[in-house]
């Protein structure tokens, strides 16, 4: 009797792993040959069975009522229509009104099925025209802050292209610089435009920069005596950096040199300026009131070591010696005339 007890035991320790076929072979035999003799574990192990078909039924079931009530819930909007919306019964989804063209996805992850806004066609072309402006504001607050910092007198913002009279001849140059300008700057070619006060040298070199600038390519335009007075505030370590920050700018235009004071020191920074712009391999354009033969014939080292440099890299336009100031402070005294008298 405690032989038979000790066996059922065993048996009914076993039976879960039987059903799973989680145990050894001998286990399998123990287990079989006992069902046939006792009725009693025979008994258990068809309630067990029966259990295991039942929770399977019950989980299937459940993943049917589960997948029913998804449909079920799809024949319906997710969400409130708008007042321009519509909920289409052949794919259940909520279209646009206007364009009829759905604002609802649908995407079907680890079985779940997701349904999250989308935009129509109308919605997404007013996104795209939004998102067009506001690139164009922000290339234009740009632009403006570039031309804050690259052109230093206020005055140089009206010297345009469109403000060109077309008497100098000579700004088909100018035009053609900007137009290719990659090339200017992949070969580090500058300017040199040379020629008596007022024939319009900075008019010239200003149109270039706002041309520049409106694509947006970082330019300075300034002359020595600006930069030389700066340079005089600093302390000698502060000097380089500063020189140095001039590089940043894709285009330097130094106006009327040969103005700033002829000094030992202002000599010195000059050449500094121009030797550095020289070795960062960007293109430089300078205006002078010097002739093109007081560059190429200085009367000492000092001055050779800075024309050397310009007139390398820097090709000589001469500016018409038509003097365009006395014209227009002539149309400005008739003008007043007319008015006065």
């Amino acid at each position: 009797m405690n032989n038979n007890q000790n066996q059922c035991d065993i048996v009914q320790d076993l039976l879960p792993l039987y059903y799973d076929h989680a145990c050894s072979l001998a286990s399998c035999q123990l287990v079989e040959q006992h069902l046939t003799d006792c009725p009693k574990c025979r008994n258990t192990y068809e309630q067990l069975a029966n259990n295991t078909i039942n929770t399977v039924i019950k989980q299937e079931s459940k993943g049917v009522l589960a997948r029913h009530a998804q449909k079920e819930r799809n024949k319906e909007p997710n969400r409130e229509l708008q007042s321009d919306e519509y909920f289409h019964d052949s794919d259940h989804l909520i279209y646009c009104a206007k364009c009829h063209t759905p604002r609802q996805g649908r995407y079907t992850l680890q079985g779940r099925v997701f349904m999250p806004p989308i935009r129509c066609k109308c919605q997404q072309e007013l996104y795209e025209q939004e998102e067009t402006k506001r690139k164009l504001l922000e290339k234009q607050a740009e632009i403006e802050r570039m031309k804050a910092s690259g052109l230093q007198d206020k005055a140089l913002y009206d010297y345009t292209f469109d403000k060109d009279n077309g008497i100098n001849p000579e700004m088909a140059y100018a035009h053609k610089y900007v137009e290719n300008w990659e090339d200017m700057k992949v070969n580090s070619s500058g300017l040199l435009l040379w020629g008596n006060v007022g024939t319009g040298k900075s008019f010239f070199a200003g149109c270039i920069a706002n041309a520049l600038l409106e694509k947006g390519v970082p330019v300075l335009m300034t002359n020595f005596s600006r930069i030389l007075n700066t340079l005089s505030g600093m302390h000698f370590e502060d000097r380089n950096q500063f020189i140095d920050s001039l590089n940043r700018y894709s285009l330097l235009i130094i106006d009327d040199l040969g103005i700033e004071r002829n000094s030992e020191f202002a000599l010195e920074q000059v050449f500094n300026v121009i030797d550095s712009r020289y070795r960062s391999k960007k293109p430089l354009i300078v205006t002078t009131n010097l002739t093109l033969e007081e560059l190429n014939k200085p009367t000492d080292m000092a001055h050779s070591r800075i024309y050397d440099r310009i007139l390398e890299r820097c090709a000589p336009i001469r500016i018409n010696n038509r003097n365009i100031r006395k014209d227009n402070a002539s149309a400005n005294l008739h003008e007043a005339k007319k008015i006065l008298l």
